[in-house]
């Protein structure tokens, strides 16, 4: 018989403030694992947060804060992030997309090799756990239209005008 051992994870959550409504931000063993928006689909259950503690995030709230100030254009922080080996070539992918740019689900097919896969690129965005910071709110449909976003496309829409300088500041309710 053999035995197996399955090495304890642990699990921290914090809830920060933003432009877009509360952000929960998830760390597995201290790295982040997750930035989940309110109601977001494809949100895990709170229960798989962990527990609250506002420690393992300090500088990912450091450059959130930079972020929403137009101080900082490019995310340098370490990452979990659970997945499809797919999954995570695509959010390798969104990560290159340059701040206040856009890319189409079918450019990122190709960029990856696999031309007929804009379908399965844009499942793999949608599942994007750490929103906003791995830039899926930068994928746009082949026509330049705006399709789906886990945090909803009112929330897409003004991330992308905030990053191309276009942001209407009338305020949001999330």
């Amino acid at each position: 018989m053999t035995a197996t051992h399955t090495r304890d994870v642990t699990r921290q959550h914090t809830v920060v403030d933003s432009p877009y409504g509360p952000l929960t931000l998830v760390a597995t063993d201290g790295v982040l694992a997750g930035l989940y928006m309110t109601d977001q689909r494809h949100r895990p259950p709170e229960e798989t947060f962990g527990d609250p503690d506002p420690h393992p995030f300090a500088e990912t709230i450091r450059q959130l804060d930079a972020y929403f100030a137009g101080e900082l254009r490019e995310f340098d922080l370490p990452l979990h992030l659970d997945g499809t080996p797919f999954q995570r070539s695509v959010w390798a992918q969104l990560q290159l997309i340059p701040y206040g740019e856009t890319r189409s689900y079918g450019e990122l097919a190709e960029l990856l090799g696999k031309p007929g896969a804009s379908r399965a690129v844009g499942l793999a965005n949608g599942k994007n756990p750490v929103g906003i910071i791995v830039p899926c709110h930068r994928v746009i449909g082949a026509s330049g239209s705006l399709t789906g976003y886990g945090g909803g496309l009112d929330r897409k829409q003004r991330l992308l005008a905030f990053e191309n300088g276009t942001q209407d500041d009338t305020p949001a309710l999330f």
